[in-house]
């Protein structure tokens, strides 16, 4: 499986892979449940190998794990989820 980074670093770069629209699923702990956000709502900071910031619905940055990215989509498909 390609891990999560490889795969957000290929959207972010590869410009012919990227020209679809992307979302991702992360697993909210409190809620207990997959958030799926759109890509344009998660920022990569750089020099982070830790997590990504997500902006949820109500405007507030979330700090998320790697490791608790669990769905990619690709305009609409499912390309990429994290073996449970």
């Amino acid at each position: 499986m390609t891990p999560i980074r490889q795969l957000l670093n290929r959207i972010r770069w590869d410009r012919q892979y990227a020209d679809a629209a992307f979302r991702i699923g992360y697993y909210d702990r409190v809620d207990d449940t997959i958030i799926v956000v759109p890509l344009s709502e998660v920022v990569q900071e750089p020099g982070d190998s830790f997590a990504v910031r997500v902006l949820d619905n109500d405007g507030v940055s979330h700090l998320v794990p790697y490791h608790r990215i669990r769905e990619v989509y690709r305009d609409e498909e499912l390309i990429w989820q994290r073996g449970r």
